[in-house]
Order: C-alpha cells, then sequence, then structure tokens
C-alpha cells in the first residue's frame, strides 16, 4: 500500500487561510484530473469540506508524491506554496488510513462526533468514481471509511461528544437560555440549500422556530427544502418559504436569525447590508434599545465566508463563523466514548493494512495455480502421444491424480504466504513468490487488472 495524504484543516491552519484555500466542485475536479495527471499518482480523490482540504493518491515515490501534491494543492487553491507548506500535514501508508478513518468518526472534526462528515467522505468517493479517479486501493479505503465511522456512531456514544456544526453555532449565539427557549417564535432566514444550510433549516425547525425563509440562487432548489421542512411528519411545527436572492435585503431586515452557507466566491451580506437591514427593522431604529438584547444573530458557516467579518463591530449583531467557532471548540468537553471510537479506529486501521497485504498477494498466488494447471494440461497431453491406448477412464483417473499431487504441494506455501503477506512487511512475499517460480509478470498484472475492475464495479453499486 502506497496511500499518501496531503491537507490543511482547522487544526494546522489559520480560517484565514482555509478560506483562502477553499475549492468549488468545478475546481476539485480540476485537481483530481491533474493529480492523476502527475507521474507519481495512480489514483486520486479529493476530500473538501468547510474546515478541511486533504488531497488523497496511491503514489509510487513518497518524497516526489509529497512535492507533486502541494504543488497542484497551492496551484489550484490560488494560495502560494510558500504560504501553504507551513501549514500542509502529511500521512503515509497505516498513518494516512488512520487519519481518514479518525476523519469519518468526527474525531478529527472542529465539533467532535458529528456526522455529517460521513456525508462528505460518500461525496468525495462519488467524485471519484465520476471521474474513474478512484481505483481499487481508494474505492476499499473510502468504503471502509464510511463502514467505520457508521459503526463508531452505532456502537458508542461519540454523538453525546459533540453536536453538528449547526447545533453548536446556535448554542454559541444563544442569550443564556437553551438554543429551544432562544429560538422560540423568531423568525429565521436560511442562505443557501445545500446540505449544510438544509441541515440548518431543519435544525431550527425542530428547536421551535416560528418560520424560516430560504434563500438560493436557484429557487427550485429552495423550494424543494421548503417541502421538505412543511411535509407532514417533519420535525417541529413552523412555516416556511422560498424566496429569490434579489429580496434578500428584505427578508434580512425581518429576520432574527440568519444562518449562511453558499458556495459563493464573494461575500454573500456585506457589512453595509446588515446596518441597513437593522435601520429597516420593523419597531426597531438603528439608534433605539431593542428590548430583545441583540436584534439580529448571524452564524456564517461558508469557507470561504459570506457575511463580512465587519459585522462583528455593528451594534445589535450578535456574530458567530468559522474562526469563532474553531476557537469556541478548542475548549469544548470531550465524551468518554471518545476513547471507545480510538480504539475501533485502531482496530479497523490494522484489519484494513491485513486485508490489503493479503489482496496484494492473491493475484501471484492465482497466476501460480494457473501456471500449474497450464503445467498439467501439458504432461497430460504428452502422455497421450506416449500412450495412446489409454482409455478415457484410465486417463481421467490419472489426470486427477496428478491434479490432486500439485494441489497438495501447493496447498501449504500459498496459505502459509497469505498470511504471512497480512502482517507488516509481508508484501515481499509476492515478490519472492513470483521470482522462486518464474512468474510472468505480465499473467500477474492481468489477475490484478480483472480484480480491480470487479471491485470497481461492485463498489460503485454499494456507494449508488
Amino acid at each position: 500500500m502506497s496511500l499518501l495524504v496531503v491537507g490543511l484543516s482547522h487544526r494546522s491552519s489559520p480560517v484565514s487561510v482555509l478560506e483562502r484555500a477553499s475549492l468549488t466542485p468545478a475546481a476539485r475536479a480540476a485537481l483530481v484530473h491533474d493529480t492523476l495527471a502527475a507521474e507519481p499518482a495512480t489514483e486520486a480523490a479529493v476530500l473538501a469540506t468547510c474546515n478541511r482540504i486533504e488531497l488523497y493518491a496511491d503514489v509510487d515515490k513518497f518524497h516526489a508524491g509529497v512535492a507533486e501534491l502541494s504543488t497542484l494543492l497551492a496551484r489550484h487553491t490560488g494560495v502560494p506554496l510558500d504560504e501553504l507548506t507551513p501549514h500542509l500535514y502529511v500521512h503515509y501508508e497505516d498513518r494516512a488510513v488512520h487519519h481518514l478513518f479518525s476523519v469519518a468518526c468526527g474525531l478529527d472534526s472542529m465539533v467532535v462526533g458529528e456526522g455529517q462528515i460521513l456525508g462528505q467522505i460518500k461525496d468525495a468517493l462519488a467524485l471519484g468514481q465520476e471521474l474513474h479517479s478512484a481505483g481499487r486501493l481508494l474505492n476499499d479505503l473510502f468504503q471502509q471509511a464510511l463502514r467505520v465511522g457508521k459503526r463508531a456512531h452505532s456502537e458508542t456514544g461519540i454523538d453525546r461528544a459533540g453536536q453538528s456544526l449547526v447545533t453548536f453555532g446556535l448554542e454559541q449565539l444563544r442569550d443564556g437560555a437553551s438554543v429551544e427557549e432562544w429560538v422560540a417564535g423568531k423568525r429565521a432566514l436560511v442562505i443557501g440549500a445545500g446540505s449544510m444550510s438544509s441541515l440548518a433549516a431543519a435544525t431550527l425547525a425542530r428547536a421551535g422556530v416560528a418560520h424560516v425563509a430560504v434563500a438560493n440562487r436557484t429557487l427550485e432548489r429552495a423550494r424543494r427544502l421548503v417541502e421538505i421542512l412543511t411535509e407532514p411528519g417533519a420535525p417541529g411545527k413552523v412555516t416556511a418559504s422560498a424566496v429569490e436572492m434579489s429580496v434578500l435585503p428584505e427578508e434580512l431586515a425581518l429576520a432574527d436569525i440568519v444562518v449562511s452557507c453558499t458556495g459563493a466566491t464573494g461575500l454573500v451580506l456585506t457589512a453595509d447590508a446588515v446596518t441597513t437591514a437593522l435601520a429597516g427593522r420593523p419597531g426597531c431604529a438603528v439608534d433605539a434599545d431593542c428590548d430583545r438584547g441583540a436584534r439580529l444573530a448571524l452564524l456564517d458557516l461558508a469557507m470561504p465566508r459570506d457575511i463580512d467579518a465587519a459585522a462583528h463591530g455593528i451594534d445589535g449583531v450578535r456574530f458567530v463563523d468559522i474562526e469563532a467557532l474553531a476557537e469556541a471548540s478548542a475548549d469544548a468537553p470531550m465524551a468518554a466514548d471518545v476513547d471507545r471510537v480510538r480504539t475501533i479506529v485502531s482496530d479497523e486501521v490494522a484489519a484494513f493494512g491485513a486485508a490489503q497485504r493479503a489482496a496484494h498477494i492473491t493475484p501471484t498466488v492465482v497466476a501460480l495455480r494457473t501456471m500449474a494447471a497450464d503445467v498439467v494440461a501439458g504432461e497430460i497431453a504428452r502422455l497421450d502421444g506416449r500412450l495412446p491406448g489409454l482409455d478415457d477412464k484410465q486417463r481421467a483417473e490419472i489426470t486427477q491424480t496428478v491434479r490432486r499431487v500439485v494441489d497438495k504441494l501447493l496447498h501449504a506455501p500459498t496459505v502459509r504466504v497469505k498470511e504471512l503477506a497480512s502482517t507488516p512487511g509481508g508484501a515481499g512475499y509476492a515478490d519472492a513468490l513470483r521470482e522462486l517460480f518464474d512468474l510472468d509478470p505480465q499473467a500477474v498484472a492481468a489477475v490484478s487488472r480483472a480484480d480491480a475492475r470487479h471491485d470497481t464495479k461492485n463498489n460503485a453499486r454499494e456507494s449508488a
């Protein structure tokens, strides 16, 4: 296994750098394409969220791979390499597997234990499959990461160790009361209709807001989210409306809580827009006291940011963004179940490594048995020429006897070599087997390609 990951996250980088390094969906696809075109990489996948950007690749050279992946990240994020390098981390082989499994379990999230990362890992795998950049290794890796994450959430109380980024953000905004008490009866504006915005709208509805307005560049997507929020059996009793982005100033003037998470590359709400909205708010002039404390609560979950950082200085506004959440999460308590999840991750990493090492030798074993079968067939053909008088029963008995002898001779070595291959450093046993039996490298490669095609089809069906 030659898995390499190069990336940066809220743990290694200030939010200002993460914000500059964010990737659009088109940029992610371009990064994957260029990584495959680079000499050291044969597979590639990108995991990009609001607080991490990671490039995964199967490489044949470690140092060349690190240099190439770092350069590609700098080129596609637009952050100069000398500025990006101090914030990058590198994991290789088992450490790279351990890292992704930890991420999948929420151990590396800004809010420990949050489960939304599983959807983002699934999206990364789907992109890799769509672009045909995820081969056998990355398909296996990301599929297993999803299973490990689900196992952690089902077998432990990791969910109690943290919440979604939305809930955590609302907790930072609340004014002394519980989130439910604080949002009760308020009017919320959600900007965007993607996965994070949908989660925000559902969280607000469940907590008890009176109305949710959803603004999105594509009105149809906003309408679909409104239908989900108001359908029978939906959590909470909320009214909702879908609005055009063009009426954002009017909706902002009516809102008590604003949550924004779009894929926009520029600001969605400027400080001037927020000030104007406060001035136009019914019953609350800018210079007048308001008996509700902060008249407008802003939560910006986008990367790069949607809301102007200058909004922090506006009277009557309480503003929480990714940077503030990162600072607050550093002091968040961790549940005892985190230790149990770490044990799960360690066990799963060991099992994954053993399975990969065992799979590495399978094509060689298959090629060896194929060669043995060819030898048996050749010798039986020679026997037919030397003893043409054998009847079918005699010929069948001789053939079966020779095959049993060959199978018995190969059984113990092939079983043992599979066991040895699953141990650390066991990859060399496949090389030894090929050398000892003078196996054709092309025959082994043909088995590997066939297995890879079969696994890719199975993984695509599983993730569909």
